[in-house]
C-alpha cells in the first residue's frame, strides 16, 4: 500500500516501469525529493545553492534547495549535501521531523544506541512515538543503518496518516 499510494501521489516511481527496487538503499537526494514530492513539489524562492555537489541539471536540484529552505537538511559540510550517499534510518527520520515542524515528543528513550546528546535524538522519538517507525528491536533503533526505498515510502505514508491508495494497480 505504501509504494502504490507514493506512485499515485506523484512521490515516487519505480526504477524502471515494472520495478521499484524496494530494497535498494534510498540515497540522500532521494528521500529529499519524495519530501519534497509530498509537500507538492513547491519551487524554492531562492535560487542560491550552497553546495557544490548538487547541479542544476539534477532531478534533485529544486528539492534540495527547497529542504535547506525549509530547514529540513543543512547538508553534511557547508558546501557538500552529499546527493549520493546513502541515507541512515537516523537521518531520514530527521528530515522527516524536519519536514512536520520539530514537533516536541514526550516519550521516553528505550534505545540503548540513540544517545540524547546526538542531533537525532528528538527525531527518533517522535518518529517511534508517532508510528512512523519503530526499533529494530524494543531496546534498539539502529540509527546508522541504511534506509531502503521501501522503508521511506512506508515512513511517509504513516507519517501522512496511511491514506489509502485510489486503485490497487501494482505496476511492478
Amino acid at each position: 500500500e505504501p509504494v502504490l499510494w507514493a506512485v499515485e501521489n506523484g512521490i515516487t516511481n519505480g526504477t524502471d516501469a515494472t520495478h521499484f527496487d524496494p530494497n535498494g538503499n534510498c540515497m540522500r537526494a532521494v528521500v529529499v525529493t519524495f519530501l519534497w514530492r509530498a509537500a507538492g513539489a513547491p519551487e524554492p524562492t531562492s535560487s542560491e545553492n550552497p553546495f557544490t555537489d548538487v547541479k542544476e541539471s539534477e532531478f534533485y536540484y529544486n528539492a534540495v534547495l527547497w529542504a535547506v529552505e525549509q530547514g529540513i537538511t543543512k547538508g553534511v559540510t557547508d558546501t557538500t549535501f552529499n546527493p549520493d550517499g546513502n541515507c541512515t534510518r537516523a537521518q531520514a527520520v530527521t528530515f522527516m521531523h524536519r519536514f512536520a515542524g520539530e514537533p516536541e515528543t514526550s516519550m521516553e528513550n528505550p534505545f540503548t544506541d540513540v544517545s540524547d546528546q546526538e542531533f537525532y535524538y528528538n527525531a527518533i522519538l517522535w518518529a517511534v512515538e508517532n508510528k512512523v517507525t519503530n526499533g529494530v528491536s524494543t531496546t534498539r533503533f539502529a540509527p546508522d543503518d541504511l534506509t531502503t526505498r521501501a522503508q521511506i515510502v512506508t515512513f511517509l505514508w504513516r507519517a501522512k496518516g496511511c491514506p489509502e491508495p485510489t486503485t490497487q494497480t501494482n505496476p511492478f
